[in-house]
């Protein structure tokens, strides 16, 4: 009751401060006896004990866990730096099998860091890629690489260091992912991207498709880097293009590149992109290995056109400037992508190109290769071609005629003839009045032609008698002279 009566009724300044201390007290009872559990249950905690240890001390669990990774990487670098060829009867298998091994400990450890590694040890990390990658590749056993369309059984001639070059590529690949661009910039310059490059000569399809990989994740991080990248691929190209007897495995390979890039493009697109579709990609038609690459190189130029239709009469007067003489398969591939070409491009351009492709398509379908005329005859089941060469037929028609009735007199293969024949009823078809104006006017040609062969026939034969005249009269003078002397 006195306590009550201290709490409630009127009390001098020391026991209204006494009354008010204790009325808080009574206010909160739980609240102070959790805060006091709660510290008593801090203070007993191993975890807070040890927390406070490792206050002692200099350093965090975590800078003590990344200076074991880092002393790790440290000693795993000498062993993963040193080369092997796989070709040197004097290399130990034992130390190469110790080189791998390492070299799965430092991808476990880049895997498993949760953080960014120091100067050091990207210094370190970054000689023991060099020191693996860019080393003197063999001399090309085989030049049907570069001659023949991919083929695994041709192709593909994997590496003997692959065992290794393999876990160095994953390993680069790692720290393209968890490292910021920019503070892999000082290793990663413009050095090293040539000779990144220039690996794409490896006969190894593993190697160039890792090395591909590797490219498009530096070009898709390294925004600073894309052009002086773009220009280090096309001087590959353009050396590969102009110097003679120089085999390149990776054409291919980079033209994939090429192809994403150019897929990411901005309509309009810079002169910079049209000057590359010119000066490369379209003489890129021209080498005698184009058949290796090929299927690449029509993804980069459909590409081109399909973002500006206006560069398909471009396309197709590049491709005719280069087009095979004596290569029936290039001839095959280059009727099928000029085919593609057409259904993509400007329809104002038609009637600019229409006579030199339908006449470059007519020189195909009399080729005395049977494969070469099909596909040449092929071409007019095609309506957008067709409606191409509509657009000029007055200049078309008669090229397209004067072919067909050669072949349908002359070709030695029946399916070739029987082709014929089909493309020039559906022609008639089209444009009977016209069809038959083209035949009388090759009619009057021949019978001028013929006409002209029996003149130089006769001619020839006047020469050959009046020669012979001659000569009868030069042995009879040489007879009577003889006659006379004796």
């Amino acid at each position: 009751m006195k306590n009550l009566n201290l709490c409630s009724g009127p009390q001098s300044e020391g026991g209204k401060n006494m009354g008010l201390r204790r009325d808080s007290l009574k206010a909160c009872p739980r609240e102070k006896k959790s805060m006091t559990l709660q510290k008593l249950f801090d203070l007993d905690s191993p975890r807070n004990g040890a927390s406070k240890l490792a206050r002692s001390s200099n350093g965090s669990p975590r800078k003590e866990c990344q200076d074991s990774e880092n002393e790790e990487i440290f000693s795993l670098i000498p062993h993963c730096s040193v080369f092997y060829t796989f070709n040197n009867p004097q290399e130990s298998p034992s130390q190469q099998d110790l080189k791998r091994l390492k070299l799965i400990q430092l991808l476990s450890i880049i895997k498993c860091s949760k953080t960014a590694f120091n100067r050091e040890v990207l210094s370190s990390v970054f000689s023991m890629l060099s020191a693996n990658l860019f080393r003197p590749l063999p001399p090309s056993k085989t030049s049907l690489i570069c001659i023949l369309p991919d083929d695994d059984e041709l192709v593909a001639t994997p590496s003997a260091a692959w065992s290794h070059l393999q876990i160095v590529f994953d390993i680069f690949h790692r720290l393209l992912l968890k490292t910021d661009p920019k503070e892999l910039r000082e290793y990663i310059d413009h050095s090293f991207l040539v000779n990144l490059l220039s690996l794409f000569r490896s006969e190894d399809p593993k190697e160039r498709e890792s090395l591909k990989n590797v490219c498009h994740q530096i070009y898709s991080k390294f925004t600073f880097y894309r052009s002086f990248m773009r220009k280090a691929m096309n001087d590959v190209f353009l050396h590969y293009i102009f110097e003679a007897d120089q085999h390149h495995c990776g054409i291919g390979d980079l033209l994939e590149i090429w192809g994403s890039i150019i897929n990411g493009f901005t309509v309009p697109l810079k002169q910079e992109h049209k000057l590359f579709l010119t000066r490369v990609l379209i003489p890129l038609h021209k080498p005698k290995g184009m058949q290796a690459y090929h299927r690449q190189l029509a993804y980069c130029v459909s590409q081109f056109v399909h973002k500006d239709a206006a560069l398909g009469g471009t396309v197709v007067r590049g491709m005719l400037r280069y087009w095979p003489v004596t290569n029936c398969q290039k001839e095959v591939l280059l009727i099928g992508e000029l085919e593609d070409v057409v259904e993509n491009i400007d329809p104002e351009h038609y009637r600019t190109i229409a006579l030199p492709l339908c006449t470059q398509i007519t020189k195909c379908l009399n080729s005395w290769n049977s494969q070469v005329a099909e596909r040449g005859l092929y071409v007019w089941n095609n309506e957008q071609f067709v409606k191409m060469a509509s657009q000029a037929m007055e200049d078309v028609l008669p090229v397209v005629v004067r072919g067909m009735e050669k072949n349908l007199k002359y070709h030695w293969s029946n399916s070739v003839k029987q082709l014929t024949q089909n493309v020039k009823e559906m022609l008639q078809g089209l444009e009977p009045s016209l069809y038959i104006r083209c035949l009388s006017r090759l009619a009057l040609e021949e019978s001028a032609a013929q006409h002209r062969e029996m003149t130089r026939k006769e001619m020839w034969e006047r020469v050959e008698m009046a020669a012979a005249t001659r000569n009868q009269c030069v042995h009879q003078l040489r007879c009577i002279c003889v006659s006379s002397y004796d």
